[in-house]
């Protein structure tokens, strides 16, 4: 029993500091390709970044907890990150979706808010103000947008600590 319970502490901390790897590296590379590369994220962009803020501290929350033998908060914790992360797909689709112009994206995607707070030198701002469009892919990598991408990589991460939550659950 000792054995197993070992084996199933060890696969929930495995899946879950491979999560949080995923999760760190990911954010990273988006500011990476966004002070590196030029490329400045639209409104949806960024609101696929909070899952990754939300969830990184979560994770190492959870493994924390998970190490000093506190399993039902961990398994919440992990249970939570999974769910951050799932949600965080759905919104990737929907992104990606606007770019494929498979539906419309939301009207803060226009670059309307950035017009409106130009309102006291309104040409000046205007040749300064860069618009960045939800619907219209920055660049495509092996086919897919960073929408894409990030479908791709918050399904995996949710896999990984919905893993660490059921690994961390057997163990009781």
């Amino acid at each position: 029993m000792a054995e197993r319970m070992a084996v199933d502490r060890s696969m929930s901390y495995q899946s879950g500091s491979t999560a949080l790897f995923l999760a760190a590296s990911s954010i990273l590379v988006a500011l990476g390709f966004q002070y590196i590369g030029g490329y400045y994220p639209c409104p949806l962009c960024f609101m696929q970044r909070y899952a990754y803020y939300f969830a990184i501290p979560v994770l190492f929350a959870a493994l924390a907890l998970s190490s000093g033998g506190e399993r039902r908060w961990a398994i919440l914790l992990f249970s939570a990150a999974a769910l951050a992360f799932l949600a965080n797909a759905g919104l990737g689709v929907y992104h990606a979706g606007a770019e494929w112009k498979f539906w419309p994206g939301p009207d803060t995607c226009a670059g309307a808010q950035e017009v409106a707070k130009a309102a006291g030198s309104l040409i000046k701002e205007l040749e300064t103000t860069r618009v960045v469009r939800c619907d219209e892919a920055a660049i495509r990598i092996l086919g897919l947008s960073f929408a894409g991408w990030n479908v791709i990589a918050s399904l995996v991460i949710a896999g990984l600590s919905a893993r660490a939550a059921t690994a961390a659950r057997a163990g009781f």
